[in-house]
């Protein structure tokens, strides 16, 4: 059992986080409305760092969601790879996560660029593979240290808030190393600037 503080405080952050990523969504994610842009006119281009953040963060749509059925379902499994559910974790967050992020860059990248499904599920793929990856090594760096490091003798488990929150944490971690890889992609137009 994680500690009460540690409960309490996640519950609070989860909710605040909830609300953020609803703000960013309003402010940076989402598209203009016709409506909109005939009353205010075409927005204002976005800053460099924004469009990144947003490639990081539809990164992270992917990675967040393939963690969550698959933390989910190891665990109600009972699965664990050398006595551990964390390797297990690892392997199932990042095949999932994969699958996931390809299928959301394909139908981002394909559409604008007007590519055949192989040529779309390829282009996807070369955007996602290493842009996923950093993530997951923000995310995997985290959580090994609060399985090993921080909480060794109080199993974290997804039945619980603490376990949500420090994934939340993990899921800041991946966005920091996810960046920089981000930055690049959409430089070298391997990546759309969202």
């Amino acid at each position: 059992m994680a500690p009460a503080w540690l409960t309490v405080l996640a519950w609070a952050a989860l909710a605040l986080g909830g609300a953020c990523a609803v703000w960013a969504y309003h402010r940076w994610g989402r598209p203009m409305s016709a409506r909109w842009q005939s009353r205010h006119g075409d927005p204002p281009p976005k800053p460099r760092w924004a469009t990144t953040s947003v490639g990081v963060l539809h990164c992270g749509a992917g990675c967040t969601l393939g963690d969550i059925i698959a933390e989910t379902a190891i665990f109600l499994a009972g699965v664990t790879i050398a006595g551990r559910a964390l390797w297990a974790e690892y392997a199932g967050d990042y095949v999932l996560a994969l699958a996931l992020g390809i299928l959301f860059q394909y139908f981002a990248i394909a559409p604008m660029r007007g590519l055949s499904f192989r040529k779309g599920i390829t282009t996807a793929a070369k955007a996602d593979v290493a842009s996923l990856t950093a993530f997951e090594v923000g995310l995997f760096g985290w959580m090994a240290l609060m399985v090993f490091v921080f909480f060794p003798s109080a199993p974290l488990h997804p039945d619980s808030a603490a376990f949500w929150f420090l994934m939340q944490i993990g899921m800041a971690a991946g966005f920091l190393t996810s960046y920089p890889v981000n930055a690049w992609l959409i430089r070298r137009g391997i990546k759309e600037a969202m």
